[in-house]
């Protein structure tokens, strides 16, 4: 008998899928640093308990992307905001973007993973859409799912897809 390849178990896919959550996971960490010092009280509380979570589904991911045979993806120095964070208000809504970013990676790696990973990344996915509802103040029909949640052409968050205005 021959040895499978990642390819033949679905290793693979789960691997790229795992990858992309990571890397989503480190943009997070980035992004609510920022954010965070534009937030006082409660919602400055509510950003630190946030990152916290992304920085330990950061560190479950690059332990899983090494279960998976791959190297971890390592995280940027910087990364692009989708829109200058100025106000408490532009604040919640790039933790809103975060957090439905996130949803949609992990989505993904609910779909190519399976057993325990599939577990966790369906765990990771509920509390990502779980802290876009209390940031955006309503939820979404389908989170995680881009076609689903995505806001009209005509509001501000539109433009919070990572492209210039």
């Amino acid at each position: 008998m021959t040895p499978r390849t990642a390819q033949e178990d679905g290793t693979d896919g789960a691997l790229r899928a795992a990858q992309a959550a990571l890397a989503a996971e480190h943009a997070a960490v980035y992004g609510y640093g920022v954010l965070g010092g534009r937030l006082e009280g409660g919602r400055r509380s509510d950003a630190r308990s946030a990152s916290d979570a992304h920085r330990a589904r950061r560190d479950t991911l690059a332990r899983a992307v090494r279960d998976l045979g791959g190297t971890p993806v390592a995280a940027l120095a910087a990364y692009a905001l989708p829109f200058a964070v100025r106000d408490p208000a532009s604040a919640m809504r790039l933790a809103t973007v975060l957090e439905d970013r996130v949803a949609g990676v992990y989505s993904d790696l609910v779909r190519a993973a399976q057993g325990p990973l599939r577990q966790d990344a369906a765990g990771a996915l509920r509390e990502a859409a779980v802290r876009a509802v209390r940031w955006r103040g309503t939820g979404v029909a389908f989170p995680g799912l881009a076609e689903k949640a995505a806001p009209p052409d005509d509001t501000a968050e539109a433009g919070a897809t990572g492209a210039p205005h």
